[in-house]
């Protein structure tokens, strides 16, 4: 991957030591863009830096909803490259599986901390560093559950459809220097959607008109779309990438 010649832009990605931040941060790196990227387990992102390339990859391990360890990450990758053009909040949390009538509120709270608040604080941060007078791009990874009933997942997908709003919020205040788009995946092969397809991928994926789940590349690829010259009269839009599965809704 670091054979690619450096395209002199900067990404910091939340969340990125594996699954879709990864996927994210491969497709950047694979493009010649250098990343800085986050996430709790230490050992899983040194890891992650060493596959993506030393030379184009920094990591800093801490919660995305600590405001101290957004103001590290923007302040190391300022730090390690100079600059900070690419934000994308893929930090995400969803420990609860139940109805929302009984949901416990402060899970609600923890949930909105890390999927909501800490976009807000990582934007704020990385607009104030570098974006505000040079330009840039956010991309916010939301998810269907934003847009349609998500039972069981009530929580997490009240918090997504936040970040859809969040993002046209930010798109509207942050014009013409910064674009702000989301991606709304459907169900991914990650540690994270484990339970979603675990033990029953062959039936999950035959809801889906293509035929599969996704994998981490696809939104990789749609995000890299998304911070590049192709994408730059598109702001304040949410992308779904879902493998086609709401073509199916109201089929019965």
């Amino acid at each position: 991957m670091t054979s690619v010649e450096l395209s002199g832009k900067v990404a910091l990605v939340t969340g990125a030591s594996r699954g879709i931040g990864y996927g994210v941060a491969e497709a950047l790196v694979a493009r010649g863009d250098r990343v800085c990227i986050t996430g709790r387990n230490e050992d899983a992102l040194k890891e992650a830096v060493e596959q993506l390339g030393a030379d184009r990859a920094v990591y800093v391990a801490g919660k995305a909803h600590d405001e101290a360890h957004q103001a590290v990450a923007v302040e190391r990758t300022m730090e390690a490259f100079g600059r900070v053009d690419y934000l994308v909040n893929n930090a995400g949390t969803n420990p609860v599986f139940g109805p929302i009538a009984d949901l416990d509120l402060n899970v609600a709270r923890k949930v909105f901390e890390t999927n909501v608040v800490s976009a807000l604080g990582f934007a704020q941060r990385t607009w104030h560093a570098w974006q505000k007078d040079n330009g840039g791009a956010i991309v916010n990874i939301a998810s269907v559950a934003g847009l349609s009933p998500s039972p069981f997942i009530g929580a997490y997908g009240v918090s997504k459809a936040a970040m859809i709003n969040l993002t046209v919020q930010l798109a509207h205040e942050f014009a013409p220097k910064v674009r702000v788009n989301a991606i709304a995946p459907a169900v991914v092969k990650t540690k994270f959607a484990q339970a979603l397809y675990e033990g029953r991928e062959e039936e999950a994926a035959a809801a889906y008109p293509l035929g599969r789940l996704g994998v981490p590349s696809d939104i990789g690829g749609a995000a890299a779309f998304l911070t590049s010259e192709q994408s730059d009269w598109v702001t304040g839009q949410t992308l779904v990438v879902d493998g086609g599965i709401f073509l199916n809704a109201g089929t019965g």
